[in-house]
């Protein structure tokens, strides 16, 4: 008598439960190897993230996929979540780039941002001091004999703390991680005549680590002074950008002060509007959840940072008003019912953007599959 259909399924559950059992040993057992990997790149100074190696091993196994007829995307998605996971276990502790910098003081190391350089310092065995604003009386004797010093403080107190330091050690780097680069750059060419670099970290207090972060450095002065530094990121995992002031002032107007900008219009816009959230939500495909997602998540945080970006700079405004004046016109167009000209102007876009429009809807496919698959985003 041949089996019924439910023990047919049962039979069938069992053999995938101990595939899947044998894909968690499996999982353990890379991750011990990842972790002996870590210990010999903390040893030679190697970087945890190496983007040939990572692509490399990626095309194998799409290839191997392939092969054997197995989704060769699966693969690449399970891969990239798995070297994710292995990027973690390999942060552990770094090797120091330069074992003659005896001194790093972190001015702000208390705060969002200066905790995660100084447990990255503290991990690459750098004696590491921190000062806080009630340190200050003492800044004399805290900046004494330092080598590297790293402003981590607020945007808008960046540049009184840089103009208040004491004079610090000829061969002393002097940098800042602010989100602006050329006025705390011009004020640190000024206050010190050592080595000076502005740094960005393209990231939030939120991050683990800098393994696949963007840090943009913005030369100063004395660049073969502080190599080491640039070289220390790297081993820590981090993409380096190199720029100038300018540059980056001029990119990160587009990149933060109209992005926030128009995310707080949108977020005032529903606030007054008074829509049901969860109702927005629960109709919403995961691309729109996304969009909302983005939204919610800027008025979780703090307002003052916000602010500081948008606020910083007097000439953001004319930017934001040519926004403003474009918006108007769309608007313009709606009202006189011209969908042709819509059309007209929405291929215009297209075709400035190029291929980057084509690459950005393959990547967000598949990154609203991921947000679909684990319902992050319901």
């Amino acid at each position: 008598m041949a089996d019924s259909p439910e023990q047919v399924l049962s039979s069938l559950r069992e053999e995938i439960d101990q595939l899947d059992s044998q894909l968690v040993d499996l999982l353990k057992r890379r991750a011990a190897v990842t972790a002996k990997v870590g210990q010999v790149k903390s040893q030679t100074g190697m970087p945890i993230y190496v983007p040939e190696r990572e692509s490399q091993l990626i095309a194998k196994r799409r290839k191997q996929a392939e092969q054997q007829g197995v989704s060769p995307v699966l693969v690449e998605d399970l891969l990239r979540r798995i070297m994710r996971e292995s990027y973690a276990t390999q942060d552990g502790e770094f090797l120091q780039t330069n074992p003659a910098i005896n001194k790093v003081v972190i001015v702000g190391g208390n705060g969002s941002l200066g905790r995660i350089f100084v447990e990255l310092f503290k991990r690459s065995h750098y004696p590491v001091t921190v000062i806080e604003k009630d340190d200050w009386p003492n800044a004399d004797s805290l900046l004494a004999n330092a080598k590297l010093v790293l402003v981590c403080v607020p945007i808008t107190l960046t540049e009184l703390v840089i103009e208040q330091l004491p004079r610090l050690p000829d061969d002393c780097i002097l940098a800042d991680i602010t989100s602006v680069k050329a006025k705390p750059l011009n004020a640190m060419m000024q206050q010190h005549s050592g080595p000076v670099l502005g740094l960005h970290p393209m990231f939030g207090p939120d991050s683990a680590g800098m393994v696949k972060q963007v840090v943009v450095v913005c030369h100063g002065r004395m660049a073969d002074k502080y190599q080491w530094l640039i070289e220390q990121f790297r081993v820590w995992g981090a993409k380096i950008e190199e720029t100038d002031a300018a540059e980056h002032d001029r990119a990160m107007a587009f990149i933060q002060v109209m992005r926030h900008f128009n995310t707080f219009v949108y977020g005032a816009h529903l606030r007054h509007e008074n829509p049901d959230l969860e109702l927005l939500t629960n109709f919403s495909s995961p691309i729109y959840r996304l969009e909302l997602a983005m939204v919610g998540r800027l008025f979780a945080q703090a307002p003052e940072l916000y602010a500081d970006i948008i606020f910083n700079d007097p000439e953001n405004v004319a930017l934001l008003k040519r926004f403003n004046q474009r918006f108007n016109e769309v608007v313009t167009l709606f009202e006189a019912g011209n969908k042709a000209e819509f059309i007209k102007q929405f291929l215009q876009i297209g075709r400035w953007f190029g291929d980057y429009a084509k690459k950005c809807l393959v990547d967000s496919k598949r990154l609203l599959l991921k947000a679909d698959d684990d319902q992050m985003l319901r």
